[in-house]
Order: structure tokens, then C-alpha cells, then sequence
């Protein structure tokens, strides 16, 4: 018999009952989110996942995928107060996260005062993150982090709960800068979005060219997602998917014996890869309709939580190795 790993005591009872809520609200945001998105589920599956276990995405793929249409999608079905910046090599930090000006009273009297940036809202949508200035997008560390952010020395804190979308296009693309590895690692999932079916494509002609489109609706509050997220932090893990996520994560490193890993791999994943599995891992669960992940669950969330968490040797690249390759022969070894 398994163990469970309980993050606090709850009578089975009573996790049963918040978990059909939670499920019949998540099954109306998913619907909510359909009408809009077409043909692009895994993609919609795995943004929400990160969204209820409380993290960011980075949304990778070329222009037109409805990267940006996603994010707003969701910012409306989830009830969040949403912002956009779109990201170009002339952004500056303070265009983020805001800036001191100084004023002067009736009296003469002069003081600074914070103007807040965009970075102050519940969903940020960083359009096109990796066309800015690395020294811009390190704008994002600190508040993806430890969600406050640090003006002239005084500490000002985010909305709960707090999100980054990012939009990125791939980096063989003119004019980009590839993200720093420091900021990739508080992404909880990179999402890949590929070309839609021509099924979905044929949807998405005939319901997006006419007088009458599709319109999200707001289905849910922030509040209400935050119990969502507490709920998932609640959920039990057995033991075996515990061990599952240490030995992924841990042969994903080079000189721990892989040899795959030590021949392809030049840097691995650290703990918060283990972290962001563990919680994915339970969000995908209740999005499932399942109080507690398996180790199906981890299996299928490896290559978007530690894609981005990787990097191949540059023997590796010239044979045509990928890390998705690398990711895959990994996850079926657990």
C-alpha cells in the first residue's frame, strides 16, 4: 500500500465535496475557454494547469497561434484584472514595474510618489517576452519569485493571485534574445503551441471571418481560484508518484549515473523542477476529475516542465538531438 503525503489535515469527506466544486468550476471555464480557442486542447489543458497550480507559463510558437488570444481568454473566463506589455528591444524596466516621480504641493513642498507599472494586476501578459533587452525581462525575476516587487529600496507587493503569461516566438527568429536560464526556471511550464489540425483550421475559418464572433464570459472569480489553488495544494500525493518526480528529475542530471543524461546533457533541472511537477501534477489530476495524481500525470507533464529547464551539450545539438528527445526516453524509464 502506497503512502500519502498530505500538505495539511482534511477528512476525506471534505476534500471529496471541495473537489466536485472545484470540478464543476473548472468544467465551465474549460467550456468557456472552447468557445473561443478551437482545436488546441493540450495547449489550453496545460496553461490552465499551470494557472490553478498557482504558476506562470511561457507560451512558445510562431506568429498567428493564438498565443495572445489565449491569454486574453482566459483573463476574462477567470475574472482577472488583466494588462498587456508588449515586449520591444526599446522596453525598459521601469515601463514594467513602475517608477518614482517627484511633486511639488500648493505649499511648495516636494516628495516622490510611486507610479505603479502594469506589473500590477492579478494576469500580466508579456507579449513577445523575448523581444526585449535581457536586462528588461530580469525585470520580471523578483516578482515572479517572491511576488513583490523593490522600488528605490521600498517593497511594494503584487495582487493575489498574481500570473505571467508570456508570449515567445522561437528563437531562430531575427531579433530576439533568448530568455536568461534564471528567469526559464520560474516558469512553471513551457507550452509548445503547433500548427492546428485542419479540422480546427477549418473552424477557425468559418467562425472567426464573419459579423459574429465568439466572446469569452467571465465564469469565475479571483477569489475563487485561490481556493482552487489552496484546494490543489491540499491534495495527497502518493508516495510512489513522489519517487516517480525525484527519479525524472534527478536522471535528468548529468553525473547521476545516466548515461544517457551525461553523453546529451550539459546542465539539468534543479528542485524547482521537482516543486513545479509535484503541483502540476495535481492540478492535471483535478482537472482529470482525480483526487490524486499518478504517475501517468508526471509522465505527461515532464517535457513542458523541464524543457526549459535543460540544456544540451553541443554534441548533443550537432547530432540533431533535441531535449524533447532527451525528456522522452527519460520519462519512460520511470
Amino acid at each position: 500500500m502506497s503512502v500519502m503525503i498530505k500538505e495539511s489535515p482534511i477528512s476525506e469527506k471534505a476534500m471529496i465535496e471541495e473537489a466536485e466544486k472545484a470540478l464543476a468550476d473548472i468544467s465551465r471555464v474549460r467550456d468557456a475557454v472552447g468557445r473561443v480557442i478551437f482545436g488546441q486542447e493540450a495547449v489550453v489543458e496545460r496553461t490552465l494547469v499551470a494557472l490553478l497550480a498557482g504558476g506562470h507559463a511561457l507560451l512558445v510558437g510562431v506568429p498567428g497561434l493564438a498565443k495572445t488570444k489565449l491569454v486574453e481568454t482566459l483573463g476574462i473566463v477567470l475574472g482577472l484584472d488583466s494588462r498587456r506589455v508588449q515586449f520591444t528591444p526599446d522596453l525598459m524596466p521601469s515601463d514594467i514595474l513602475g517608477s518614482e516621480v517627484m511633486e511639488q504641493d500648493e505649499f511648495g513642498k516636494r516628495s516622490f510618489r510611486f507610479l505603479s507599472g502594469p506589473i500590477f494586476t492579478q494576469l500580466l501578459m508579456a507579449d513577445e517576452i523575448n523581444r526585449a533587452s535581457p536586462r528588461t525581462q530580469s525585470a520580471l525575476l523578483q516578482a515572479m519569485q517572491e511576488y513583490h516587487v523593490t522600488i528605490a529600496g521600498a517593497r511594494h507587493d503584487l495582487p493575489s493571485p498574481f500570473h505571467v503569461l508570456a508570449t515567445q516566438n522561437p528563437l531562430e527568429q531575427e531579433g530576439t534574445y533568448p530568455l536568461p536560464e534564471a528567469q526559464l526556471d520560474r516558469f512553471l511550464m513551457q507550452v509548445d503551441i503547433l500548427y492546428p489540425e485542419i479540422e480546427a483550421e477549418r473552424r477557425i475559418l468559418l467562425e472567426t471571418t464573419g459579423v459574429d464572433e465568439a466572446k469569452a464570459d467571465n465564469v469565475l472569480q479571483p477569489a475563487r481560484l485561490r481556493e482552487i489553488q489552496t484546494l490543489i495544494r491540499r491534495m495527497p500525493v502518493p508516495e510512489s508518484v513522489v519517487a516517480a518526480i525525484l527519479k525524472l528529475v534527478r536522471s535528468a542530471r548529468p553525473g547521476q549515473g545516466n548515461a544517457e543524461t551525461d553523453k546529451h546533457v550539459a546542465w539539468g533541472p534543479g528542485p524547482r523542477a521537482s516543486q513545479a511537477l509535484t503541483l502540476c501534477a495535481r492540478a492535471r489530476a483535478l482537472y482529470d476529475g482525480r483526487l490524486a495524481p499518478s504517475v501517468d500525470d508526471v509522465r505527461a507533464l515532464a517535457e513542458p516542465v523541464l524543457q526549459h529547464r535543460m540544456a544540451l551539450t553541443f554534441a548533443a545539438r550537432a547530432e540533431g538531438t533535441s531535449v524533447r528527445d532527451v525528456v522522452a526516453k527519460l520519462a519512460k524509464g520511470i
